[in-house]
């Protein structure tokens, strides 16, 4: 078991109980899957490496090999056509998951420039969490001697918290460093 699952198991389900008042261990808030998403907006030009290199930065961060997603319909504006390469994604579950957020809290997060903490708005109101990625070397799989090119990331926390203060919660115990929310000042 990853120590960030014996971490939840241990220290916030008994914080978690407390903190929201729920008796039950099966209501609590838990992550449910991590989706890491990369679009390519540069492979559109036709560079066919730029694609192959970021699915495989996707594929040694995550530890497991993405999927290309494709467009479904043609954007003339755009010169995308339909069937052409516009992403790669990533669902993680389970042991990879905590893996990951493990790694995403004690390495990656570390590593980011003027890093002042993540942001506490970034909820999507049913206790979903999505971190950008503006560079992908902030992991330590990348080496960035030979990155050439520099992908964007998203990633997705998908979470089973009724609303956003539960997952706050749950995201907040697991290790998440939010940013402290300043008060509003009267006008």
């Amino acid at each position: 078991m990853n120590r960030l699952q014996e971490k939840y198991n241990q220290v916030v389900i008994p914080q978690l109980k407390k903190q929201l008042g729920i008796a039950n261990n099966l209501a609590l808030p838990k992550v449910e899957k991590i989706i890491l998403n990369a679009g390519l907006g540069k492979s559109i030009t036709g560079d066919h490496n730029y694609i192959e290199m970021a699915v495989d930065a996707l594929a040694r961060i995550s530890g497991q090999r993405p999927i290309k997603t494709l467009a479904k319909q043609s954007i003339s504006n755009f010169k995308i056509r339909k069937g052409m390469v516009v992403g790669a994604k990533v669902t993680l579950r389970g042991e990879r998951m905590y893996a990951f957020l493990d790694k995403l809290i004690n390495v990656a997060l570390p590593r980011v420039r003027d890093f002042r903490g993540l942001k506490p708005n970034a909820f999507d109101g049913h206790g979903n969490y999505s971190i950008g990625f503006s560079e992908h070397i902030v992991f330590p799989e990348i080496s960035s001697d030979e990155v050439e090119k520099i992908v964007g990331l998203e990633i997705n926390i998908v979470t089973t918290a009724k609303n956003n203060e539960q997952a706050k919660a749950l995201l907040g115990a697991l290790g998440l460093p939010f940013q402290k929310e300043e008060p509003k000042q009267k006008k």
